[in-house]
């Protein structure tokens, strides 16, 4: 009996090498821009669940994966981001303190 389970979700570029090294067939399509956008977005979330459950070296590296694609699909220059990211940190501080807003009482 033939076993097909169904994904529709972004992967790697070498899994289909993987799925035939194993001797299996798979089925996949070339996402547009929209449709590839969408799917970064996705994965980011379902990396993002995978390390709230497992915090691990090899999870950051799969959620800092999908962001460098997110960034390479914006073009964004890696520089330019740290400069807004130093920045902020000396405007608005980073998060070492674990503060949390209850309320602001005006």
């Amino acid at each position: 009996m033939v076993k097909e389970i169904k994904y529709n979700k972004l992967i790697r570029d070498k899994i289909p090498e993987i799925i035939e090294a194993a001797g299996k067939d798979y089925e996949l399509h070339r996402a547009d821009d929209a449709e590839y956008l969408q799917s970064l977005f996705a994965k980011v979330r379902e990396e993002l669940q995978e390390f709230e459950q497992e915090p691990s070296l090899e999870e950051m590296a799969d959620i800092l994966e999908v962001l460098a694609a997110i960034i390479d699909y914006f073009d964004f220059d890696r520089k330019k981001i740290r400069e807004y990211q130093e920045k902020k940190r000396e405007e608005r501080g980073a998060f070492k303190k674990r503060l949390i807003l209850d309320k602001v009482i005006e």
